[in-house]
């Protein structure tokens, strides 16, 4: 009888990895994300660690270990355990007469880099770095496997694990962009022939982008690689430690000018970057042979309905079940880079290639071609041909939509949120966090190949100087969310 109790446990207790989460905790792309929360108060990790008992372990990702090799039919699996939520909280011991507290947080954060997560236990840790910084009294760092979650489904489970600081109550709320799918509509006589027409023009562009898109990506796996610049990784990056700085923007600024406008200063800062890397290294480029340069991105598009931040926050108060896991393609984003006498042109440009993207089913197609290689041929191949499409593009880019309000996390207001991810191996890795009325660029950089980061970061912020003063000068301005 005991017997048959423990296999019964075991049933409900394990829960198979999904094909991406095997990717991420394959040996080759080993991947962690860290997020940083600066908080407006000295850090607690008492409260925070009381906090962390009645929220996020009570999902099961967060207090389950990973079994590799005894799980269900001898597959990798999640199987539950009791969480000691103290040994997850690490305090570190400081001397308050720090001369320098940016610089001791930026090595704090690259030393964790270095060091694996224990796979003895859940495959998350919270550091609580009571020193005051610049834009914060203390910092919270969490470092999660990627293999718990994609970004966005951990960026909502920590949301819900935080409340409004204007109602401690209230969950926060989340800007959603509006999305149209299909043509206009169109009133008057020929209305239903109006409807038709552009029907099949829509339908006629999906196809005709995503076989393009397709057949780039087939190419980019065989032989298309980047050209060599002195943002390119080298073999062996996502083995060194990173470098890992932001910079806080008005969300305002953004608002200001017109969609797409985050990429349009990420190939604007690029664009700056560059130059002046090819002027230091005494082999200037021209602004015609800088346009010739190939620069990609290799971006990860969550295909997984959105779960909404009330469902996650009543999944771990009630315990309940809830969608959850890594379900994701890839998209190959190409920069255009150059320097441009009309700051807008970067703009006009991003504007093209995001456009054409959305009207592609790119994501789709590499999420279930990378599923089929990995059931037909196994991990390993599948670990290949992933590594092989990063290796081949320069840099990974995201902009998540955060908070529309100031939020609270376990009784500690916070002044930013900033996220990041390592262990693929690109040197360089841009997100754009918003965050109230803040936008937060961060800019994640193996040193060897990028010595100079927080550079980068004031180039970018530069870029943004100039697009706006440009809109203003012309009068332009579009007041939409992006």
């Amino acid at each position: 009888m005991g017997g048959e109790k423990k296999t019964a446990e075991e049933t409900v207790e394990e829960e198979p990895l999904s094909p991406c989460s095997r990717l991420f905790n394959s040996t080759d792309f080993n991947c962690a994300i860290i997020l940083l929360m600066g908080c407006k108060v000295k850090g607690n990790p008492s409260a925070i660690t009381e906090g962390l008992k009645h929220t996020l372990v009570n999902h099961p990702r967060f207090s389950s270990i990973l079994d590799m090799k005894n799980g269900k039919k001898g597959k990798p699996s999640w199987v539950r355990t009791e969480v000691r939520v103290e040994e997850h909280v690490i305090v570190p011991d400081i001397n308050p007469e720090i001369k320098n507290p940016d610089q001791y947080l930026e090595d704090y954060i690259s030393k964790l880099t270095t060091v694996p997560l224990d796979l003895s236990k859940p495959l998350w840790e919270l550091h609580v770095v009571c020193l005051k910084t610049s834009n914060a009294e203390s910092t919270a760092i969490i470092k999660i496997h990627h293999s718990l979650g994609d970004g966005m489904s951990l960026m909502s489970l920590l949301l819900a694990c935080t409340r409004k600081t204007s109602d401690p109550e209230a969950l926060p709320t989340v800007s959603v962009q509006k999305k149209r799918f299909g043509p206009r509509c169109y009133s008057g006589v020929f209305n239903k022939f109006l409807w038709l027409f552009v029907g099949l023009w829509f339908i006629l562009r999906l196809v005709f982008n995503t076989f393009v898109d397709i057949l780039m990506f087939a190419l980019t796996i065989c032989f298309v690689r980047d050209t060599e610049t002195p943002l390119l990784a080298k073999p062996g990056s996502e083995l060194n430690p990173k470098r890992f700085v932001h910079r806080i923007i008005s969300f305002d600024d953004v608002k200001l000018t017109v969609n797409d406008v985050l990429l349009g200063v990420t190939q604007a800062g690029l664009s700056r970057y560059l130059s002046r890397r090819y002027d230091q290294e005494a082999t200037p480029k021209s602004k015609e042979s800088m346009r010739r340069i190939r620069l990609r991105s290799a971006i990860m598009i969550n295909l997984r309905p959105n779960t909404g931040i009330e469902a996650l926050a009543d999944m771990m108060a009630k315990k309940s079940k809830c969608r959850w896991g890594n379900l994701f393609g890839y998209i190959l984003l190409p920069f255009t880079v150059g320097l441009e006498t009309d700051p807008l042109e970067y703009l006009r440009r991003a504007k093209v290639t995001v456009d054409r993207k959305k009207h592609s089913l790119e994501a789709v197609f590499s999420m279930a071609f990378f599923k089929l290689i990995l059931k037909v041929l196994g991990l390993k191949a599948s670990v290949v041909l992933v590594r092989k499409v990063i290796h081949s593009t320069t840099l990974s880019f995201s902009n998540v939509v955060g908070p529309k309000e100031e939020i609270t996390f376990h009784g500690h207001p916070l002044s930013y949120i900033s996220p990041t991810v390592f262990g693929h191996p690109h040197a360089l890795t841009l997100h754009f966090q918003s965050y109230a009325n803040k936008v937060i660029i961060s800019v994640t950089a193996d040193p060897t190949v990028i010595p100079d980061p927080h550079k980068m970061c004031d180039d970018l912020v530069e870029s943004l100087k100039l697009i706006k003063s440009s809109v203003l000068e012309r009068g332009l301005y579009e007041m939409e969310l992006v």
